[in-house]
C-alpha cells in the first residue's frame, strides 16, 4: 500500500480488540448497553430542549448541540466497533477510513470549540447576571454555535489532508477505527513536517480552547468569591460545576491521546482511553447535566404529564 489516496478497492483491518478475545463479549453486550443510554439520554435532552419553553434559554440552546455531537460522535464509531466485536466484519475501505476520520475530528473538534462557548456562556450568567440575556441575544447564540461547527470541521479538513498525503504501509489498524495516532504509526517515510503540522493544529484546537476555559472559570470563581451569602455561592458553582466536570473528562481524555508525541503513544491503552471518550462520556453528559439540575426535572415531569405549571 503506498498511501491513503490510492484504489478504494483495497481495505484496512481493525483488529480492536481481537488481541483479548476473553473480552468480546463482555465488551459487546457492555458497548451496547451504554450505546442505548448515549442515544436515549442526548435524544431526551434535546427533545426536551425543544419541547419545554422554560429551557429555551442560551445554556440549553448549547446544550442540545452538545447532546446532538455525541450522538453523532457516539454513532460514527461505535456501530463499527460492535460489528467488530461480533466478529462478521473486520475490515473497513480506504474511502470508510477517511470518511470516518474527517467526521470523528470534526465532530470531536467542534466540541472543543463548543465547550468553549458553552463556559463563556456560564461566565455571562455569573460574572454579567443583569446583562446577561443583553449579551447572550439570540442571534449571538446562535452565530456562536455556526462558528463551532465550521471551526471543528476546518481543523478536521486540514488534518485529514495532511493524513491523505502521506505515504502509508500496512493493512493492520491496531484500534476498533480509524484514529489518526494509530493511522500515525503506519508513517512509512520520514513525515517529520507533516506531522509537526498536523501537531500544531491539534494543538490548537486543544490547548488554546482549554486555556480559554480555565480563563473563564478563573473569573466566575473570583465573582463567585465575593458573594456574600453561602446559598448564592453554592448555586453559582452548581451552574458551573456540571460543565466544569464535562470539559475534564472531554479534555483529559482527548490531550491524552491526540497530544502525544508518535513514539510514546500505547495502541493498546490507546483502545481502552478511546472507549471513555467515544463511548462512556457521551453517555455521561446527559446525566452530569441532570442529576442536579431542577428545570430539567422539571422539563421532564411536564412533558410526562406529572408536573404542575407554577
Amino acid at each position: 500500500m503506498d498511501s491513503f489516496n490510492d484504489s478504494l478497492g483495497g481495505s484496512f483491518i481493525l483488529v480492536g480488540f481481537s488481541d483479548w478475545p476473553q473480552l468480546e463479549l463482555f465488551l459487546f453486550v457492555f458497548i451496547s448497553i451504554f450505546y442505548s443510554l448515549t442515544l436515549f439520554g442526548n435524544t431526551t435532552i434535546i427533545a426536551l430542549s425543544q419541547m419545554d419553553l422554560r429551557l429555551h434559554t442560551p445554556m440549553y440552546f448549547f446544550l442540545s448541540h452538545l447532546s446532538f455531537l455525541d450522538l453523532c460522535y457516539t454513532t460514527s464509531t461505535v456501530p463499527q466497533l460492535l460489528i467488530n466485536l461480533h466478529g462478521l466484519d473486520r475490515t473497513i475501505s480506504y474511502g470508510g477510513c477517511v470518511a470516518q476520520l474527517l467526521i470523528s475530528l470534526a465532530l470531536g473538534s467542534t466540541e472543543c470549540v463548543l465547550l468553549v462557548v458553552m463556559a463563556f456562556d456560564r461566565y455571562a450568567a455569573v460574572c454579567r447576571p443583569l446583562h446577561y440575556m443583553t449579551i447572550m441575544h439570540p442571534l449571538l447564540c446562535q452565530a456562536l454555535a455556526i462558528a463551532s461547527w465550521v471551526g471543528g470541521f476546518l481543523n478536521s479538513l486540514i488534518q485529514t489532508g495532511l493524513m491523505m498525503a502521506m505515504p502509508l504501509c500496512g493493512h493492520q489498524l491496531n484500534h476498533f477505527f480509524c484514529e489518526m495516532p494509530v493511522l500515525l504509526k503506519l508513517a512509512c517515510e520520514d513525515t517529520g513536517g507533516t506531522e509537526v503540522k498536523m501537531f500544531v493544529a491539534r494543538a490548537i484546537i486543544l490547548v488554546f480552547p482549554a486555556a480559554l476555559i480555565l480563563g473563564s472559570y478563573a473569573q466566575i470563581a473570583r465573582a463567585v468569591l465575593k458573594i456574600k451569602s453561602m446559598a448564592g455561592r453554592r448555586k453559582a458553582f452548581g451552574t458551573c460545576g456540571s460543565h466544569l466536570l464535562v470539559v475534564s473528562l472531554f479534555y483529559g481524555s482527548a490531550i491524552y491521546t491526540y497530544l502525544q508525541p508518535k513514539g510514546s503513544y500505547s495502541e493498546s491503552n490507546g483502545k481502552f482511553v478511546a472507549l471513555f471518550y467515544t463511548i462512556i462520556t457521551p453517555m455521561l453528559n446527559p446525566l452530569i447535566y441532570t442529576l442536579r439540575n431542577k428545570d430539567v426535572k422539571g422539563a421532564l415531569w411536564r412533558v410526562l404529564g406529572r408536573g404542575t405549571d407554577s
